[in-house]
C-alpha cells in the first residue's frame, strides 16, 4: 500500500460527516399524501389534487408542540428542538404556505411556569419557528397552557393570550385572510362550568354569531328593505350550516353515534417516513386532562347553531381524527408535532380554494425518532470502526 493511499483513508472517518449533513436535510422534509372525504359534507365538492390555484390560501396546521423552555435538557434542546426546527424550514421551502396555526398545548407545562419561565418558553417557541416567524401566525391555547378548571384564571390567561398575536384576554380570536374567515375559542374555558372566563368566550361566540347573521342579511335583503332596520334577533333558520367561518379549538366538539369518522393511516413510502397508526405513543406528565375529553354536548350544539362553521380544526388527542358531525360539517383533529409524545409526529395541510368554499385536507408525516436514533448509532458504530482500522499498523494490512 504507498503513502498517498494510507493518507486517504486517514481522511475517510471525516468524509462520513457531509453524508450526515445530507442525511440530516433529506430526512427533515414532510411527506404529505391527500386526505378525500369521507363522507358527504356541507363544503360543496371535494377537491381533485392537483387543480390548486395561486389565489388558494395554503394553511400549515401543527398542534401539541410541548416545549419545555429552561426545562428542556440537553437531549431536548440539542436533538429534539434541532429537528423540530429543521422540520419547520424544510416544510415552509417545500409546501410554501401562507399561514401558521397552532392549535394549542404551545407548552408541555405553561400552567405550572411562572412569568420568566413562559418567556424562556416563548423564546424557544420563536427560535423554533424559523422561516415561519414573519407569516401571518395564529395561536390557540390549550389545556396545558393554561391549566385545569380549579387553576383557570382571568388574569393569568390574559397574560399568557398577550403572547400571541390576534388573542383578547379571554384567549378568543377572529380574522380573515384571502377572503376566509378564521375564529378561534379558547376551548379550555368551554369545559369549565360557571368559571366567569367561560361567560368571557360565550360572549365571544354571540358576538361572532351577530357577525355572520349580518353577512348572510347583507347578501339577501328581506322586507325591511334596508339592512339597518333589521333587529338583531336570533335568526337559526336564516343562517345555512357551513356558511360560517373557520373554526379553530384546542378541544374537539362532542361526536355522537351519528358521527362519521376515519383514521387516515399512511402507508409506508420510506424507511424514515413509515406508516403512521395514528395513535397516542406516550405522554409528558400527566397533564390537566384526559386525552379523551372533548366539549361537552351542550357547548357543541351551542357553537353549531351560533357560528355555522364552514370547518373545523381541533387538536389535544395528539391523533389524526377526520369527522363528518350529523349536519355534513368536517371537523379535523391535527396531531401532536412533538417526539415527545410521539414516534410519528405528524402535522396538516389545509389549502381553501379560491372557486369556491370547498377545502383540501392533507396529511404530512415526518421521521420517526427511533429510525434517526438508529441512524445516528450506525453512524457512530461506523465511525469508529473506521477510525480503529486507521490506527492499525502499516505491517498489518501488506
Amino acid at each position: 500500500m504507498d503513502l498517498f493511499t494510507w493518507n486517504w483513508k486517514k481522511f475517510l472517518p471525516l468524509l462520513l460527516f457531509p453524508f450526515l449533513f445530507l442525511f440530516e436535510e433529506w430526512v427533515s422534509i414532510p411527506s404529505c399524501t391527500f386526505v378525500p372525504r369521507s363522507a358527504v359534507s356541507n363544503q360543496g365538492y371535494d377537491v381533485v389534487v392537483g387543480e390548486n390555484s395561486e389565489e388558494d390560501l395554503r394553511v400549515m396546521m401543527v398542534a401539541n408542540l410541548l416545549l419545555l423552555g429552561s426545562e428542556s435538557g440537553f437531549f431536548n434542546q440539542y436533538f429534539r428542538d434541532y429537528y423540530m426546527s429543521k422540520f419547520f424550514r424544510k416544510s415552509f421551502h417545500s409546501l410554501k404556505p401562507d399561514m401558521l396555526l397552532i392549535l394549542g398545548d404551545v407548552s408541555a407545562k405553561g400552567f405550572e411556569m411562572t412569568k420568566s419561565k413562559w418567556g424562556a418558553m416563548l423564546h424557544q417557541f420563536h427560535n423554533i419557528l424559523g422561516p415561519f416567524i414573519d407569516l401571518p401566525l395564529h395561536v390557540v391555547l390549550g389545556d396545558r397552557d393554561v391549566g385545569e378548571c380549579s387553576k383557570l384564571d382571568a388574569r393569568s390567561v390574559q397574560w399568557i393570550a398577550r403572547g400571541f398575536p390576534g388573542l383578547d384576554s379571554a384567549g378568543c380570536g377572529a380574522f380573515g385572510i384571502s377572503n376566509v374567515s378564521f375564529v378561534s375559542l379558547n376551548a379550555v374555558a368551554l369545559l369549565c362550568g360557571n368559571n366567569k372566563l367561560r361567560f368571557s368566550v360565550e360572549r365571544a361566540i354571540e358576538t361572532e354569531s351577530i357577525d355572520v347573521q349580518l353577512e348572510t342579511e347583507a347578501t339577501s335583503m328581506d322586507d325591511y328593505g334596508n339592512l339597518g332596520e333589521v333587529p338583531l334577533r336570533w335568526r337559526a333558520n336564516e343562517v345555512s350550516y357551513g356558511s360560517g367561518p373557520v373554526l379553530l379549538l384546542h378541544f374537539p366538539l362532542h361526536k355522537t353515534a351519528k358521527d362519521s369518522c376515519t383514521e387516515f393511516e399512511k402507508a409506508p413510502s420510506s424507511f424514515l417516513h413509515g406508516s403512521n397508526a395514528l395513535k397516542n405513543r406516550g405522554s409528558v406528565g400527566s397533564g390537566p386532562y384526559d386525552l379523551l375529553d372533548t366539549l361537552p354536548a351542550n357547548a357543541t350544539e351551542y357553537i353549531f347553531q351560533a357560528l355555522k362553521p364552514r370547518i373545523i380544526f381541533s387538536a389535544h388527542t395528539h391523533s389524526f381524527h377526520d369527522y363528518n358531525h350529523p349536519d355534513g360539517t368536517r371537523e379535523i383533529t391535527v396531531p401532536a408535532m412533538s417526539w415527545r409524545v410521539r414516534d410519528d409526529p405528524s402535522f396538516v395541510l389545509a389549502t381553501f380554494h379560491s372557486n369556491g368554499k370547498s377545502v383540501s385536507v392533507s396529511y404530512c408525516s415526518l421521521a420517526r425518532e427511533s429510525h434517526v436514533l438508529i441512524v445516528y448509532i450506525c453512524f457512530v458504530i461506523l465511525f469508529l470502526t473506521i477510525s480503529h482500522v486507521e490506527n492499525i499498523p502499516l505491517r498489518w494490512l501488506r
